[in-house]
């Protein structure tokens, strides 16, 4: 035994992930006492000697198996979800769904289940600034509001990632499907966070969209790790992140330091003409009053922290609703495409919000794609913070500090919700509007970015995502831009998603062909 601890020390590249390891399973065979509730427990299996290992191992290597069962199995009552890289939820019933979003964050708390899942005490560089994220607050507000007079802005840059990404040759060529939409994503949502050139950095792009995939990556590596090697293993496993960051900070360093002189030369009553995120986050830093906000890394890093919620988001959602689209029916491109046509004649050849609110068949057919498609495994994920812990109206008591959540994909799958769950039925939801009687209902209910109980793709209740009113509108623009000026080749098979633990995978290396139209 003597020899062989001597010859690890001796060897740290292989001795350090040894130790790792064997920690991690003397850390999951031997768990502190808990207080998990007496409760079934989803995977596990009569004769188990580690029933709660032994179900993460088996859940954790089908997700899908393990949530579809849970549902049926379990549909009126709560049972515990072991998975390896996020441990014990307590899985309620989806009769729990609406109370578990209405509670106040004082009960039931997002941000708390947001960070535990994220890592931000380690995959971020100032975890700080996702303690007090004032950047959301601006999303909330301020974003949806100027939705409206953003989008001049956001067609022209739309027309110029496109053009960009999918080229003008009238002859037919391949692309990735993904890493267009994502380059072209960027580019966009970047001219509302940051504008003129800068959203044209190519760089600064790169940067952006590698912290997108920084943060999952890196974040489902440290959740496999118990507490007290975070530490030790994070400098190795967040590298990256912080390269990036350091690396986007130095190219927005001048912009923003230009930006606050600007703001402390002029009137304090005279508000500068920009109107991008960043001078958003500039003016709410001043008004707050504490200098910590509008220092440079700071300021760069909630920029860079929005990127990472906004792009990887929409980049599925397009990527998705393109893969769909083109496996339909050919039909359904010339009919989405002579919406287009329709409403952009109404509005003498020009968007704005109302005309982007008419394209509801586009609408449904992007709502339809996230139905069927959507990265929501589990929904409204929250950890207990009440000190007495909080009791469901299914009779469930979850002790403090424990993680909940109810039904995401099981529901967006459910037959007796959604016929034929399976098919992708593009004007499923413009075809709800049509039956609905009530004006406002129809025009709400059934829109993308409204979130209900039995659409969870962008969460419920006080925590939906802030974004989705202006994430909406640039898929929409995007999606209509590309079915107005370009041809797609059909899909004779539409390319399979994948699983990876909880994780819901769109197909990376999905390829379309396609062609500029030439239009009279």
């Amino acid at each position: 035994m003597a020899n062989l601890v001597l010859a690890l020390v001796s060897r740290p590249a292989i001795g350090a992930p040894l130790i790792l390891f064997v920690s991690y399973i003397i850390y999951q065979l031997f768990p502190k006492p808990s207080n998990l509730p007496d409760l079934p427990i989803i995977g596990a299996r009569k004769g188990d000697w580690f029933p709660i290992l032994q179900a993460k191992i088996r859940n954790s290597l089908n997700v899908k198996a393990a949530l579809n069962s849970a549902y049926i199995q379990y549909r009126n009552q709560a049972a515990i979800l072991p998975l390896i890289d996020s441990g014990n939820i307590i899985y309620l019933p989806r009769s729990d769904t609406k109370f578990a979003s209405e509670q106040p964050t004082n009960m039931l708390s997002m941000h708390e289940s947001a960070q535990q899942h994220l890592q931000t005490d380690y995959t971020t560089v100032d975890p700080s600034l996702t303690h007090d994220p004032i950047h959301l607050e601006l999303v909330t507000t301020t974003l949806t509001k100027e939705v409206g007079n953003l989008i001049p802005d956001l067609v022209e840059e739309i027309q110029h990632c496109v053009s960009k990404q999918l080229g003008n040759s009238t002859d037919w060529s391949e692309i990735c499907i993904m890493e267009s939409a994502q380059k072209m994503l960027s580019g966009i949502t970047n001219r509302a966070f940051l504008g003129i050139p800068l959203c044209r950095n190519e760089e600064m792009l790169k940067l952006g969209i590698a912290f997108t995939q920084n943060i999952p990556l890196s974040s489902m590596m440290m959740r496999l790790f118990p507490s007290f090697v975070k530490p030790l293993v994070a400098p190795l496993v967040t590298r990256s992140n912080r390269i990036h960051t350091r690396e986007f900070e130095k190219i927005l360093e001048p912009e923003i330091k230009a930006r606050l002189e600007e703001y402390d030369s002029q009137n304090e009553h005279i508000k500068s003409g920009r109107n991008d995120y960043l001078q958003w986050l500039i003016e709410q830093a001043k008004e707050i009053g504490n200098p910590k906000n509008w220092q440079v890394g700071a300021l760069a890093q909630r920029v860079l922290l929005l990127n990472f919620a906004s792009i990887h988001t929409t980049t599925f959602a397009v990527t998705h609703a393109l893969l769909d689209i083109a496996s339909s029916s050919p039909d359904l491109v010339l009919e989405l495409r002579g919406e287009v046509e329709g409403v952009l004649k109404q509005h003498d050849g020009k968007w704005n919000k109302r005309a982007v609110a008419q394209l509801e068949k586009l609408d449904s057919a992007i709502r339809e794609s996230q139905r069927k498609n959507s990265i929501v495994s589990i929904g409204v994920s929250r950890t207990v913070v009440a000190e007495k812990g909080v009791t469901f109206p299914s009779g469930t008591h979850v002790p403090k500090g424990l993680r909940i959540a109810v039904p995401g994909y099981s529901v967006l799958q459910d037959s007796e919700i959604y016929p034929e769950p399976k098919t992708y039925k593009p004007l499923r939801f413009y075809d709800a509007r049509q039956n609905e009687a009530d004006e406002y209902v129809k025009s709400a209910r059934n829109a993308l970015p409204t979130a209900t109980q039995d659409f969870l793709v962008w969460g419920l209740g006080r925590n939906a995502c802030p974004g989705r009113v202006f994430a909406s509108n640039e898929i929409k623009m995007l999606l209509a831009y590309v079915l107005l000026n370009y041809d797609i080749e059909h899909l004779t098979e539409r390319p399979r998603n994948t699983w990876i633990s909880q994780n819901r995978i769109l197909p990376m290396k999905a390829t379309l062909r396609v062609r500029r139209r030439t239009r009279s």
